[in-house]
């Protein structure tokens, strides 16, 4: 006598089968030592790839140290890890170089994104302009972080918004590079930001 499977038994064995979490790809840019290092490895969930190398004499001099002089080393090609936020999506943080003499790296970088963090140091405020610029010219969803070194931000938002020519649209928030439920909510800004942009799009 031939045993047949009880169809629910079937059914059962089909939902235990775990999909695996949705890869989504984001990126953390700004200028110089805004903190996009600190920022990946922050919340990264595996010890994150990062490219640094030794601040040197020549390099001391193109490179503006006057408001980190404890920054000994830079980010010269890109930074990398991942967060399971939950069991169905999985983050994949690329965080770009940001000097000026490696920008050539960026389109390469950004290949894939599904949008951008910039971060920004209200203290240098004219380097964020070329990170700012560039995702609005790709067309990037992107929001805009305020990392508030020693838990102080020299502008308000709203002077931020206006010195950086950031349109309405774009979220602007303040954050702490250094802690890891900071990082998730600015993260988590950018996500809604790529959502909305999507959903704009697909009701086209």
């Amino acid at each position: 006598m031939v045993s047949v499977p009880s169809p629910t038994h079937g059914a059962h064995s089909a939902t235990a089968v775990e999909q695996p979490p949705l890869p989504v790809k984001l990126v953390i840019a700004g200028g110089f030592g805004v903190g996009k290092t600190t920022t990946v490895g922050s919340i990264s969930e595996i010890r994150p790839l990062t490219t640094e190398a030794a601040i040197t004499e020549v390099a001391a001099g193109v490179d503006d140290l006057t408001h980190t002089p404890e920054k000994t080393t830079t980010t010269v090609a890109m930074d990398f890890g991942c967060i399971t936020l939950d069991p169905t999506l999985k983050l994949y943080l690329f965080g770009t170089p940001g000097q000026d003499r490696f920008g050539f790296m960026w389109d390469d970088i950004v290949d894939g994104a599904v949008g951008a963090l910039v971060i920004v140091d209200t203290r240098r405020l004219d380097d964020c302009y070329a990170a700012v610029d560039y995702f609005e010219h790709k067309r990037i969803p992107f929001a805009v972080a305020v990392n508030a070194f020693d838990g102080e931000i020299e502008h308000d938002l709203d002077e931020v918004r206006w010195a950086l020519d950031i349109a309405d649209h774009v979220p602007l928030t303040v954050f702490d590079a250094r802690k890891t439920g900071s990082v998730r909510d600015a993260l988590l800004v950018v996500l809604d930001v790529a959502l909305s942009r999507a959903e704009a799009a697909a009701a086209i």
